[in-house]
């Protein structure tokens, strides 16, 4: 079972949400009667659940009298036709619900399943998929947490979760060298560092510096990589290695197979295609 943030971290969201949705009125539900109906949300395609407690939270917002069934979890992979929530009551409460709920739904299954892919693709090699701060505003607690529903691990949620030196920070400070002791000074003793090497040499000096805890390497390719990995293990340090920039699932596995820990992959929260769900009353 995954747990998704806890709703005080996005129950105003879903009511902003649902208010920029609604407008001044509903007019077309307000035209229909307010019956007792059955509403079920069905998979239209082989995909994997995130975002079905999200689901039921917007349904609760705005009619909690309607009944809502959990017919299977969040992290499951289920296939097309498979019937995952069920609604019954209010017939205004279940449409006025029905976009954000797909909406939500559609977009963090859609972010689990790509997710999903990634983490078979890399299976038996040891390394692990990550995913990045290339989140939507608003929806990056929702969208890491469907990340961990695919298989995923999460990077850091804010920069505050650790220190990350990137070309522009080397930029700023000089050199790595003094980027890294300046981090390590302002920063608390539990915080890791990692920092974005380009280049072998860029490796080497990371490698020489006790403070660094790991090593991002950015846009290298298979052979490039594979050294980055020999000089690692030649050093002796347990310092890890991160590849990130243009992963995609062609080439997710002969990267995971240079020995690498992680690979970051931006594509999982900023271009996942949304999962096919519907909703149909009856």
């Amino acid at each position: 079972m995954f747990h998704p943030p806890h709703p005080l971290h996005y129950l105003e969201s879903l009511q902003h949400w649902l208010r920029e949705d609604w407008g001044t009125q509903d007019w077309t539900t307000a035209s229909v009667p307010a019956r007792p109906m059955l509403a079920r949300v069905v998979a239209k395609a082989d995909l994997v659940l995130a975002g079905l407690e999200v689901g039921v939270e917007v349904f609760r917002l705005v009619d909690p009298s309607l009944q809502v069934t959990r017919l299977s979890q969040d992290g499951k992979k289920v296939g097309k036709g498979t019937e995952v929530l069920r609604v019954e009551g209010s017939s205004h409460g279940i449409l006025m619900a029905e976009r954000v709920m797909l909406n939500l739904l559609q977009r963090l299954s859609g972010t689990a399943t790509l997710t999903r892919a990634f983490v078979e693709a890399v299976e038996g090699t040891g390394a692990r998929i990550l995913d990045t701060r290339k989140t939507t505003p608003g929806l990056k607690l929702l969208e890491k947490y469907a990340v961990r529903c695919g298989g995923g691990f999460n990077h850091r949620l804010t920069l505050g979760d650790g220190v990350l030196i990137k070309e522009n920070h080397i930029a700023a400070a000089g050199s790595i060298e003094a980027a890294v002791r300046a981090a390590r000074h302002v920063s608390p003793n539990l915080v890791k560092i990692e920092v974005e090497a380009e280049t072998l040499d860029q490796v080497r000096q990371c490698l020489a510096l006790a403070e660094v805890d790991g090593v991002l390497l950015d846009n290298m390719d298979l052979a490039t990589m594979a050294q980055a990995v020999a000089l690692r293990e030649a050093s002796g340090r347990r310092v890890f290695l991160e590849a990130s920039g243009n992963l995609n699932l062609e080439r997710a596995r002969n990267v995971a197979e240079t020995g690498v820990d992680f690979l970051s992959v931006g594509a999982l929260t900023h271009s996942a295609l949304a999962a096919d769900l519907s909703l149909r009353m009856n």
